[in-house]
Formats: C-alpha cells, structure tokens, sequence
C-alpha cells in the first residue's frame, strides 16, 4: 500500500512508496537536530570570535572534505550495500555529536574543538551523501525522481524551519548544551528509517576494477554527457555566489541587525519555510511549463533575489528576502540534481551525485569563507551583495552567449 495518496498533486508522488517516506521521516527527524546544532554553534562561533571569517570557516571545514570524499563516497556507495553503508555513517556522527555534547555540559567546548569536529562531521557527511541520494532514486520509478529530490530538498529545509525555532527556545532555557543533545539523541531516527527499507536488486555487476577507476569512470560519464557537464559548471557558480548566505546567517544577523541567536533563528526558520513551500509548488510548475523551462528561470531570478537580501534594511524586509531566496535556491539545486541522476546511467548515479556533491560542497566551502573574510575587510552588504550580481551577470551573458544549451537538459 502507499503511504499517502495524492496522485492530483505531482510534486507528493514520491510519497506513495513507504520505502522512500520512511527514509524522508527519519532523515526530517535527524535534520531537525542537525540545524538546532547549527545555528547554537553558529551563534558560539560568531559571538566567541566575532570574525565573520572564524564563522565561514567553520562552516567551511564542513564542506571542504566534499573535493576528495565525495567521489569516494560515491564510488563505494556503487560497490556496496548502501543501506549499510549509511547506518554506519550515521553511528559515526553520532558518537561525534556525542563528543559535542560532553564538551558543553563539561564546560570545555572551544573553537578549536567546534572546528576539529566540523571537519570530521564533514568527512562522514561527503561519504554518505552519494549513497543516501542514489538510494532515494532507487527507491521511486524514474517519473517520480524530481518529485523525490524536490521532497528529499524539502525535508532538509523542513528541518531548517522546525530545528531554528527549537534551538532558539533551548538555547533560551538551557544554553547550547541542551540544543547539542537532542541533536545527538535526533540520529538514532535515521537507522529505525532504514530497517524499514527494502530497495530493488541491482541489475549490474559489482564492480571488479579499482576504486579510482571506479572514480574515474564516473567523471568521464559526467564530463562526455553535455547536460551533466553544464548542470557541474552550474552548480560551482551557485555554490561559490549564492549559496554562502546560508553559512553566513549569523553573521548578517549579528553584525548588520545587532542581534543574536533570536535573529539568527528567525532568519534560517524564513529560508527553510521558503525552501518547503518551493518543494509543494515545483509540481505544478514543471507540468506547466517544463523542467528546462523552470531551471532557466530561477537562475535568472536567483541573483537578483540574494542581491535583495543582502541589501535589506530591515530585520523583517530580510525575512522576507530570505523567505523567496530559499525557494529560488530550493528550485535551482534539485532541478540540477534531478538532471544529472535522470542522466546518468543507473549503475553509475552514485558517483555521478558524488560530482555534484563534490562541485557544490567545494564551491561552497570556498564562497562561504572567502566571502566571510571579505566580510572583515570591506563589509557584510557590500561583498555579498556583490557575488551576488556578479551571479546574475554570468547567467544573463551565458543566456545570450549560448541561448540553446538548456536543451542538452532534456533527459
């Protein structure tokens, strides 16, 4: 039986299989522990230090590992039993949570032990992310796929809404302990998740060459196939432009508004609802007007949307900017996403979601810090306000300098 029944809504088509709604609840549940621990670490960092480069680069220790681990990841996730291959992930991070956990209630947490943590939550989470996606596909018949990654996006931003809203009102109460251990007691969803999960058989092979030939087969596949090449190129532009607005929320809120973890919480809740309400309504755009269609227009309007944000003179004129920039950002990722797993051969979406994985961590890691520490010289508004039309800039010339290449998209 599926789980729910709303076959007049397209972008709810992926929850008619149980497999994948228990995956997307248990992660929903983990997530929403990850983003309290993100924002109490966050609102740590930025107050400790008070360098807006200290907070990027926190949050870029997180994603730097994605250049190396990534693809790794994805070329182990194609070898093995991806269920297995996350539970294991996962009990990782948890005991790293754990450790977080000791350090606040024993009052030995610092910024040295927050970034050494980071990077090695980091390492874990650029291993498993090319399993946990390609497991997603498996798990929904090909015309359900952009259904599952709009929803897959959705959940994570869910988390982003409930998780703010939480470590707020912990943070508030109890201090940034507290907020630390119910995220470590949050993984334990995910495995209950996956015990419930009965994936179809490979029809491939295992593979019997090396790891890095594993590797470098996927890239090849990446590299010949026009429309994986142009979503990678893509990707790497948001991801260095666009996408550092979410590891500098603190920052905006502290050093612009004046305010804390109060600001920093509404924020982050306004992106994440954003992002949700993106993921209901992308269905219907895509039926209406097609998925080229829909990605081309909301890179367009990606740039000019982060460039309202960043100029926002008010704390409420911001949470409404960030409201529609997280359902811009929300809709260009998983139409990216979507593209290169509809694309890439079945036997090979994990090392090719590894690329994308590898392209927009690593792009990420470099705008998040790099903008951070601009940030300290110059100041917040200006620098990203900047990247941010600088985005639009490249979208508009490659609109007109190549007007047909979103047709190399179509699947």
């Amino acid at each position: 039986m599926s789980v729910l029944r709303l076959p007049r809504i397209s972008s709810f088509r992926a929850f008619e299989h149980p497999g994948y709604f228990a995956v997307w609840a248990g992660s929903l549940v983990s997530n929403v522990g990850t983003w309290m621990e993100t924002v109490a670490l966050g609102v740590y960092v930025t107050e400790v230090t008070g360098k807006a480069e200290w907070t990027g680069g926190v949050v870029a220790l997180s994603y730097l590992p994605g250049l190396v681990l990534s693809p790794l990841g994805g070329a182990l996730a194609d070898r093995f039993d991806r269920r297995t291959f996350l539970a294991i992930g996962i009990l990782l991070q948890g005991l790293l949570a754990v450790l977080l956990t000791v350090l606040a209630f024993t009052q030995q947490l610092t910024v040295p032990a927050v970034a050494v943590i980071s990077f090695f939550n980091g390492c874990i989470n650029m291993m498993m992310g090319p399993a946990f996606n390609a497991l997603l596909a498996e798990l929904v018949p090909p015309e359900d796929l952009h259904s599952a990654m709009s929803l897959s996006s959705a959940q994570f931003n869910l988390g982003r809404v409930i998780g703010p809203i939480l470590a707020a009102a912990v943070l508030g109460a109890g201090g940034i302990a507290w907020a630390l251990l119910v995220n470590a007691l949050s993984f334990l969803a995910v495995p209950v998740a996956l015990s419930r999960v009965r994936p179809p058989p490979r029809l491939s092979a295992p593979s019997t060459t090396g790891l890095w030939a594993d590797i470098a087969r996927g890239a090849h596949v990446a590299r010949e196939d026009p429309g994986i090449r142009l979503m990678l190129m893509t990707t790497f532009a948001v991801a260095l432009l666009v996408a550092p607005f979410i590891g500098l929320v603190p920052v905006f809120a502290i050093r612009v508004f004046g305010q804390g973890a109060g600001a920093t919480s509404l924020l982050v809740t306004c992106q994440g609802a954003g992002a949700v309400t993106a993921a209901v309504a992308v269905g219907a755009l895509l039926d209406a007007f097609g998925r080229k269609r829909v990605l081309a227009g909301v890179l367009l309007v990606l740039g000019p949307v982060a460039t309202l944000y960043w100029l926002s003179p008010t704390l409420p004129l911001a949470s409404i900017s960030i409201f529609l920039l997280g359902a811009s950002y929300l809709m260009a990722l998983s139409g990216i996403h979507t593209i290169c797993q509809v694309r890439a051969p079945p036997a090979l979406r994990a090392r090719v979601s590894s690329l994308y994985g590898m392209v927009l961590n690593g792009g990420y890691a470099l705008g998040v810090w790099l903008l951070g520490a601009l940030a300290d010289r110059l100041s917040v508004r200006s620098v990203t306000a900047t990247a941010s039309l600088l985005f639009l800039v490249l979208m508009v010339s490659f609109r007109m300098l190549r007007p047909r290449a979103f047709d190399a998209t179509e699947a």
